[in-house]
């Protein structure tokens, strides 16, 4: 039996990649591949999250192109705009469960004002199983 409920606040990564939405799509793909992810958070300047651009979503640049050359663009012209968001202070349970009814493999965690403050990744709830079993 959990004593205290796990949440995202105590596993989610407080450091990762975010882009820019005027940011030109081909350096965001650079960006992704060099880092190694599957996708990052698209932020304004403020820090306020506006969408993901996931490698999904740059796959679009073929689609676009498959009858001509690739095409250029912003990242705002590729990312999901308005992506699900979770909270900080909510629990891991819950998380999971979003998680198994989502194709996603991060979820972002954005405070009251929509400012981006970590994400939680799948790989992350895989931890919590770890810490739970192991007590």
């Amino acid at each position: 039996m959990v004593d205290v409920m796990p949440n995202v606040r105590e596993f989610m990564d407080k450091s990762f990649i975010t882009l820019t939405p005027e940011m030109d799509v081909y350096r965001a793909i650079d960006i992704m591949l060099k880092g190694g992810i599957t996708g990052a958070a698209v932020v304004d300047n403020k820090e306020r999250l506006v969408g993901i651009l996931s490698e999904k979503d740059c796959l679009r640049t073929l689609v676009h192109g498959a009858y001509s050359s690739l095409p250029s663009g912003k990242v705002s012209d590729f990312m999901s705009k308005d992506p699900d968001t979770v909270h900080a202070d909510l629990d891991v349970f819950s998380v999971a469960d979003k998680f198994l009814n989502c194709t996603y493999r991060r979820l972002l965690v954005v405070d009251e004002e929509k400012k981006l403050v970590g994400q939680i990744t799948r790989r992350d709830l895989l931890r919590v199983i770890q810490k739970l079993h192991t007590k």
